[in-house]
């Protein structure tokens, strides 16, 4: 093995770290500068990259069959994928997401949980939902992540497709599915040490690329939204909500 094949695996393998749940209303507040980027169609996208639009596959009222992203979350995303080890591919599971669909979502997250939870009043109620939905927004000073392009949710295949094994399904909403969970365990399973390497090899490979991940999501990763900026510590977001423009988009425009 080489040097640069050692330090890269190396640093696939390096722990993930604790990180606390955002500040929301900090993430509100931090302004946007909007980049203008146009949103690319993931399914374009050479291999390593799988797509596979989850929630219209499920039949989500709303969700459309393809992954949308900005340019720069998309070129990132093949920069990620082309550093994967052999025979390791990246799925993209959900990116630009309609805002009929963040609000399903969001209320069907809220009223399992009330139906679940009858000891939860009204604000952790919604304190519990966020932790895996965020609250849908179209506003263009505070957007729901998803509605702009950056946020993207990916996961890992092997050379046939088959996606690995991260210790609970994607959108599970339970603590174990938070990032950093499996490097909790004082003695996990052979199962649970493969999950673990499994998310570290995710998370290094995201965050060497400039994404940063949401804590209560293994799955979940930022580029150029609100977020992004909170985690990074920057000024500003380049991102704000976006839209697919279709072709009566473009002929109203033109005529």
């Amino acid at each position: 093995m080489t040097t640069e094949k050692a330090a890269a695996k190396a640093s696939f393998s390096t722990p993930i770290p604790h990180v606390a749940e955002p500040d929301w209303s900090a993430v509100s507040r931090i302004p946007i500068r909007e980049c203008d980027e146009s949103l690319m169609p993931l399914s374009l996208a050479p291999l390593p990259i799988k797509v596979f639009p989850v929630y219209a596959k499920q039949g989500v009222p709303g969700a459309i069959d393809e992954c949308y992203v900005r340019e720069t979350t998309y070129r990132r995303l093949l920069e990620v994928a082309r550093a994967l080890p052999d025979g390791m591919g990246l799925v993209v599971l959900d990116g630009w997401r309609p805002w009929r669909v963040q609000q399903y979502l969001f209320d069907t997250l809220y009223e399992s949980l009330r139906a679940h939870r009858s000891e939860l009043n009204e604000a952790e109620l919604t304190t519990r939902t966020r932790e895996f939905v965020s609250v849908p927004s179209r506003s263009q000073q505070a957007p729901s992540p998803h509605l702009t392009g950056g946020a993207v949710d990916v996961t890992l295949c092997d050379a046939d497709g088959i996606l690995l094994d991260m210790g609970t399904l994607f959108d599970e909403a339970v603590s174990a599915s938070h990032t950093a969970a499996l490097e909790a365990l004082k003695a996990p399973t052979a199962r649970e040490r493969v999950a673990r390497d499994n998310r570290r090899l995710l998370y290094n490979a995201m965050i060497a690329h400039g994404f940063t991940n949401l804590p209560s999501e293994w799955w979940h990763y930022d580029c150029g939204d609100q977020l992004w900026a909170y985690h990074h510590g920057r000024d500003s977001a380049c991102y704000g909500p976006a839209e697919v423009e279709t072709v009566v988009d473009r002929w109203r425009k033109q005529l």
